[in-house]
């Protein structure tokens, strides 16, 4: 065997997504294709987003671009935004920027984990935490959400601790469910850690995947774990907010409750680490735009319209659907309860959904709202069809 044993686990793992993404990639030329799958732009990306890069492309000096670390303007533009959002004290150097949230976590790995630990992840969650993990040489522990509600289950988190414990993820806004939790519940996440970490004899983190944090709906709120768990590292995503995936920028942040001395041991890290693990740090260009993407946002009343379109017309029709809170997708209980029947249903008509098996859900499917408002229209007479069909 060529590859190694634990490129061949990740391999195995994520193989069901690359398999089913290169069955969406062939439908790249189709015009009439009505993708309604992974979160992808489908409209001109907004205009603040190309003027902000477009502002920084003329070099200014002759090191404009040299080799970056975290650039101390996105730092302290990235601590600002923290402090407003979340109330809590973040300096600029409790901030790695990174290359997006994939980034941020393989930092986080790599900071806080050695090779054996465990890791505990929601489930359904998002399909690359065990890849990521697994190509990490950590061994994903899976913790079910909530059955029905997907609320966040701590007594499952509290089952799955053990003594080689020493991250659990958290994702709030949740992909793929859209639900936002509470601060009770990371309230009472926080006395099962602490208690676990005291028993054990090892500190347990929580990491706080957050690239949804700014899209909410209805005037939800937002409360992030940081603010009940000092042992918290938050990752981000700029690709969300700004519907540009392809466009790498994110960054992972300290919580300001940790210690001075944990404080300081994690942030001498960053730079080496940051190296180590590949230089994962994002492009010049990205970090000097930080400060004006810290401002732009996706459309978030037009996309609350394309939710209530698509939610209406589902429920209406009998679907049992989760009402998202957050993210730009829509979860919900396939017809017939078999959600890959139901998606190849979609499929031979031009219609495109994913499938709940990626998440390791067979009776479930996901939409995405990046879609036209034009693309919903047109897909919901075939997804009501084909529901009618399958029940």
């Amino acid at each position: 065997m060529v590859l190694s044993a634990r490129a061949t686990t990740a391999k195995a793992s994520v193989d069901i997504v690359t398999t089913f993404l290169a069955r969406i990639q062939e439908l790249a030329d189709d015009p009439d294709a009505l993708d309604l799958t992974f979160g992808n732009p489908h409209e001109m990306p907004l205009p603040g987003l190309s003027a902000a890069l477009k502002a920084q492309l003329e070099p200014q000096s002759v090191d404009w671009f040299a080799y970056k670390t975290s650039e101390r303007e996105a730092q302290e533009a990235v601590a600002a935004g923290l402090r407003a959002e979340l109330g809590l004290d973040f300096g600029p150097d409790d901030i790695a920027m990174t290359q997006g949230a994939f980034g941020a976590m393989s930092l986080a790995f790599a900071l806080l984990a050695d090779a054996g630990d465990e890791v505990v992840i929601p489930v359904p969650g998002w399909f690359c935490y065990e890849p990521m993990l697994f190509a990490a040489d950590l061994v994903p522990v899976r913790a079910p959400l909530a059955e029905g509600s997907f609320d966040l289950d701590v007594d499952a988190i509290a089952r799955a601790i053990t003594p080689r414990t020493r991250i659990v993820i958290v994702n709030s806004p949740a992909n793929p469910t859209g639900r936002v939790y509470p601060k009770s519940s990371w309230d009472a996440l926080a006395d099962v850690l602490e208690a676990a970490s005291q028993r054990h004899g090892r500190r347990i983190w929580i990491l706080s995947d957050e690239p949804y944090r700014r899209i909410r709906f209805d005037g939800v709120g937002f409360a992030s774990p940081v603010a009940s768990y000092p042992w918290t590292a938050i990752d981000y995503s700029y690709a969300k907010v700004l519907l540009a995936p392809g466009q790498r920028l994110g960054y992972l942040a300290l919580s300001p409750l940790l210690s001075a001395r944990d404080r300081d041991e994690l942030q001498a890290a960053f730079m080496p680490l940051g190296l180590a693990i590949g230089w994962g740090f994002p492009d010049a260009i990205m970090q000097y735009a930080t400060p004006a993407l810290e401002a732009l946002s996706l459309d978030i009343p037009e996309l609350t319209r394309k939710r209530d379109r698509m939610y209406g017309a589902l429920t209406d029709a009998g679907f049992e659907i989760t009402r998202p809170e957050g993210t730009f997708y829509l979860w919900g209980r396939a017809p017939g309860g078999d959600g890959a029947a139901f998606c190849d249903a979609l499929a031979a008509r031009g219609v495109y959904l994913m499938p709940g098996t990626l998440f390791d859900q067979p009776h479930h499917f996901r939409v995405s709202l990046t879609a036209t408002m034009e693309m919903i229209d047109q897909s919901l007479p075939h997804i009501l069809e084909v529901g009618s069909q399958l029940r």
